[in-house]
């Protein structure tokens, strides 16, 4: 391992982070390829087990494992909050114009003596890794160059860093590198400072960001924080990058159409880049009727093929325009953060079964069961109780591992959003009352990207409490920095200038007493694909009885397959009835009206402040569609 103090020359460091890597405790590790990333996640060559812990006031506290396996390492949490992000986790630490809880708000004090302390404890470490990656896409020239400082018995967090981000070997590092943002792990101070807290903290300096991450779950720092970071550059330069996945569909008979699916976490983004799970006669099974325990099947004879553009974070920059008229965007991300909840035994994804079993490289795997030189298995998720298995098990895929993956600019012919919706009957009215999918005039998908329901049972994050959450702004709210109504006014703005691209709305979990898991995006991704997109005869739409849902369809065909009417308009369902419709819808549009409200601010463009109060006043679709008209 040679001394990366020498490739320090190449770049221009800010001075606390010069002042750190040239203290005399300090041996400083800038790492050279993925294998030595590796090697020191697992505290060295030839070791099996490897765990992460830190003397707290005279206590030794693992804060987690690392176990090698054939197929890569597999980390695991001890401390059962730390398996999933915390929503609440970001705190803002300077001054600068922002809508989330300040380090001040929250813990009385200024950050500056924290930021401090963090600097001393890092020139008192041994080993220091310094990990240079890009922020962004820099094939497209998007990208924005970035650091990680991670103590060596982390190396772990920096090998997770490295598969997401756009990792730069050392030999690879160019001259004059100079980072637009540091993140700085310290695992420790989640003890000694926030009470034992999931707390990631950003400092917006004039010409960086910084992110001082203080536990070791990658989700709200290596994942979110980048993804905050470009958030943060697009607010300034105007351009956002977008909370979904991405993918083009070839049909059997050589249609072509791009899909953006777009959602608060666990709202189908992953699942929209998945072939459809069959059974094993073929079949496709689109729902369960939760009271009869009838099943409704479809025969799809042939899948399209699918070509996964993005999975989680999809780049809308400016120079990637064609002057089409349709949105465009390449993936942000170099490796994909998989959730496995939902493949619980073999067979159930044999795609990603077989990519992770039979890897190309090593991966690295969260929340699962380890044996130390065994295959990790991804159906094979560790319990937070007994019989409880954790709802958040992870792999990280590197975009190069998937399969048909395509790296190429993505024009967006239909941008739909999910959520997730609660089983809905006349014993139990909730809000699952929409259709298999609906039809939205601009207008309305402005207005759902501002609420971005979290929706039912989420299982990404810690909190789990009763009823609707809204995520916000284009569902990324909770990761973006400064103001939601700035963010409102580049969504609006970003609809405008692409008026060739169509909306829709999917639900998943439930259509009112139907259980359909993720079947009914995977069959309107079939059904959009196979009709060349989302412009209808007007006689197959009509305005849904719930105004805030667009339009619903009086018919459709899946290959042949007339889907029934009560999948299509809830209300039609004799489980459910326009009784238990109408308390849904009420329980929706008045979580609509409550989320609105606060985008009210003198900075919101005009038309954003019409459509705000259309919906206030109870508009009907009509009047949405006249807002913005491009149906």
């Amino acid at each position: 391992m040679c001394d990366g103090k020498n490739y320090l020359r190449k770049m221009l460091l800010p001075q606390a982070l010069a002042d750190i890597l040239k203290s005399g405790n300090s041996n400083v590790i800038v790492p050279r390829n993925k294998e030595e990333l590796f090697e020191l996640a697992l505290g060295g060559k030839g070791n099996d087990t490897f765990e992460c812990n830190y003397d707290i006031n005279g206590e030794t506290i693992c804060e987690a494992t690392v176990t090698k396996c054939k197929n890569g390492i597999v980390v695991n949490f001890p401390d059962i909050t730390m398996r999933r992000r915390d929503p609440n986790s970001m705190i803002i630490a300077d001054d600068l114009p922002t809508d989330k809880p300040t380090h001040y708000e929250r813990f009385g004090k200024s950050f500056d003596d924290t930021r401090t302390d963090t600097f001393e404890w890092f020139k008192q470490q041994k080993d220091i890794i310094v990990l240079p990656f890009y922020s962004g896409n820099q094939d497209m020239e998007i990208g924005y160059p970035s650091l990680a400082i991670v103590p060596k018995n982390a190396a772990f967090f920096a090998a997770m860093l490295a598969d997401l981000q756009r990792f730069i070997p050392a030999e690879e590092i160019p001259n004059f590198f100079k980072p637009k943002a540091i993140i700085y792990v310290a695992p420790p101070f989640r003890h000694t400072h926030y009470d034992g807290q999931q707390v990631v903290v950003h400092n917006r300096l004039y010409d960086m960001h910084e992110v001082f991450s203080y536990n070791l779950y990658p989700g709200p720092s290596a994942k979110k924080g980048v993804y905050s970071v470009l958030l943060n550059i697009g607010e300034q330069e105007g351009w956002v990058t977008l909370h979904a996945s991405t993918v083009t569909v070839i049909t059997p008979y050589e249609l072509s159409l791009t899909i953006m699916h777009e959602a608060a976490s666990g709202g189908g983004k992953s699942e929209m880049t998945e072939p459809i799970h069959r059974d094993v006669d073929g079949r496709v099974l689109l729902g369960t009727n939760i009271i009869t325990g009838d099943d409704i099947h479809i025969t799809i004879s042939d899948s399209c093929e699918l070509y996964p553009v993005t999975d989680d974070m999809a780049l809308a920059h400016p120079k990637l325009s064609t002057g089409s008229g349709k949105l465009a965007v390449v993936d942000a991300e170099n490796g994909w953060f998989l959730r496995v909840n939902h493949i619980d035994h073999y067979g159930t994804e044999p795609e990603t079964e077989e990519a992770t079993i039979h890897s190309k490289e090593p991966l690295i795997f969260l929340n699962m069961q380890a044996v130390p030189n065994s295959t990790c298995l991804i159906w094979e998720h560790i319990e937070d109780s007994p019989g409880v298995p954790c709802s958040n098990p992870r792999v990280i895929m590197p975009r190069k591992i998937k399969k048909n993956i395509s790296s190429k600019v993505a024009e967006i012919d239909v941008r739909s959003f999910g959520i997730r919706t609660p089983p809905t009957t006349a014993e139990n009215p909730n809000y699952g009352i929409i259709g298999l999918f609906h039809v939205l005039p601009p207008a309305l998908a402005w207005i759902w990207r501002l609420v971005a329901p979290r929706g039912f049972a989420n299982p990404s994050i810690i909190d789990q409490s009763a009823g609707m959450k809204s995520e916000g702004v284009g569902s990324y709210w909770p990761f973006a920095v400064g103001k939601m109504v700035d963010q409102a006014n580049l969504l609006l703005k970003q609809i405008l200038d692409t008026p060739e691209t169509r909306y829709v709305l999917i639900p998943n979990q439930f259509l009112g007493a139907y259980k359909i898991g993720f079947a009914g995006e995977w069959c309107t991704r079939e059904y959009l694909a196979r009709r060349g997109g989302a412009k209808f005869r007007s006689e197959q739409l009509v305005e849904s009885r719930c105004p805030i849902l667009g339009y619903a369809f009086n018919n459709a065909k899946i290959d042949g397959y007339q889907i029934p009417k009560g999948l299509l308009q809830v209300n039609y369902q004799q489980e459910a009835g326009n009784e238990a419709y109408d308390i849904g819808a009420k329980i929706l549009t008045d979580f609509f009206k409550d989320e609105l409200k606060k985008y009210l601010t003198p900075d919101l463009m005009p038309l954003g402040r019409q459509i705000i109060e259309a919906c206030l006043n109870d508009a009907s679709v009509e009047e949405y569609t006249r807002l913005i008209p491009n149906m």
